[in-house]
């Protein structure tokens, strides 16, 4: 498969801060990218570079084998959408769409004729004559994005859009995203602080911190493989426990917590004897009170409280030592009797959870 955009050991330099420090990665032709990273950690300097608003300190860009340095932002094949969307309000939905082609010199009639084409590919037909006052936030958001994929651009840059969206929105904007991206098959580049839209949207995840890549890869590496400390913790939610490796074993070692309990885990990378280490574990993988306890690591732990939210409900525990954990309470199994007070058992596999040597 062609890539779309090839970036080659990218810095960007503030005189003695480095926002993007030696960055390289291919996208390729047709997919959706996210960069996924904290506020600060470079994702939109990289973004800004990438559109020519900003010159690399050092490195390559590529689009579709072309070098791009030295490009100014209005010959490259990119487009950016930011996260305030910028559409002009004193005109039509078919007049902001259609304004860049005005600008190209294009004809009245073309212009027309590629409008009504990209609003049916964005699913808003017939919308051409309507004010953008008239329009709800999701369909701004089209708009948007069809002003951009009528220019036909190699890639599609996205800064944060959804972030001016209410929760609600957000999550239905994340599903009509990645639809239209399969359907009109433009190369997007995404970036976002918010993991579940870089891991519901993304064919490739690059996660982002201090001016660097952490580990790219697909949302489900990412979530089941972190590579770093770091990943484990920004991709979804964990528990942490701190401790000692007591035994290394086949594959896994033996962990005691600095509470005192005893885990067998996987690890990252082999772990010797007595080096500090710290286990993640996704609330989902512990299982409340096992009827099979065999190979699981098991504990008792005091349900605080009952987080209800609907099919993502979760219990907020803690050990008889005060240490703090998230439980999920799965939806096929029933479990109205628990209250808050109640001591329950709780277990997990030792191939649901991985361990780190401390960064500390």
């Amino acid at each position: 498969m062609n890539n779309d955009l090839s970036i080659r050991n990218m810095v960007k330099r503030f005189g003695d801060f480095t926002a993007v420090d030696d960055v390289t990665f291919d996208v390729p032709e047709g997919s959706f990218f996210s960069i996924l990273g904290p506020s600060g950690c470079g994702k939109t300097t990289l973004l800004r570079m990438i559109a020519g608003f900003e010159e690399p300190t050092s490195g390559d860009i590529e689009i579709r084998g072309q070098n791009m340095l030295g490009v100014p932002p209005n010959l490259r094949p990119v487009n950016l959408v930011f996260q305030h969307l910028a559409l002009f309000p004193m005109m039509n939905v078919a007049e902001n769409i259609g304004f860049g082609l005005k600008r190209r010199g294009m004809g009245n009639k073309e212009i027309r004729s590629r409008t009504e084409a990209i609003l049916e590919r964005v699913d808003l037909p017939d919308f051409g004559e309507k004010q953008i006052n008239q329009l709800s936030g999701g369909q701004k958001q089209r708009v948007a994005i069809a002003r951009c994929l009528v220019l036909e651009p190699s890639v599609l840059l996205l800064d944060e859009p959804l972030g001016a969206l209410d929760l609600k929105l957000r999550e239905q904007m994340k599903v009509e995203l990645k639809k239209l991206q399969t359907t009109v098959g433009t190369t997007f580049v995404y970036i976002t602080h918010d993991q579940s839209e870089a891991l519901v949207m993304s064919d490739q995840v690059a996660v982002m911190n201090h001016g660097r890549f952490e580990q790219l890869g697909t949302p489900q590496e990412l979530y089941g493989q972190p590579e770093t400390p770091f990943v484990a913790q920004f991709v979804g939610d964990n528990n942490i426990w701190h401790g000692t490796v007591s035994q290394s074993l086949e594959g896994l070692v033996l962990i005691t917590t600095d509470e005192g309990y005893s885990f067998q885990t996987k690890t990252n990378a082999p772990l010797k004897d007595g080096v500090k280490a710290d286990l993640f574990l996704r609330p989902e993988a512990m299982i409340i009170e096992p009827k099979n306890t065999v190979g699981l690591n098991i504990f008792s732990v005091i349900v605080k409280s009952i987080l209800f939210d609907g099919a993502n409900s979760r219990l907020l525990t803690t050990t008889k030592e005060d240490h703090e954990l998230i439980v999920t309470l799965p939806q096929n199994r029933k479990f109205d009797y628990i209250e808050p007070g109640n001591e329950i058992s709780v277990g997990w596999h030792p191939e649901s959870g991985i361990c780190f040597a401390s960064e500390d």
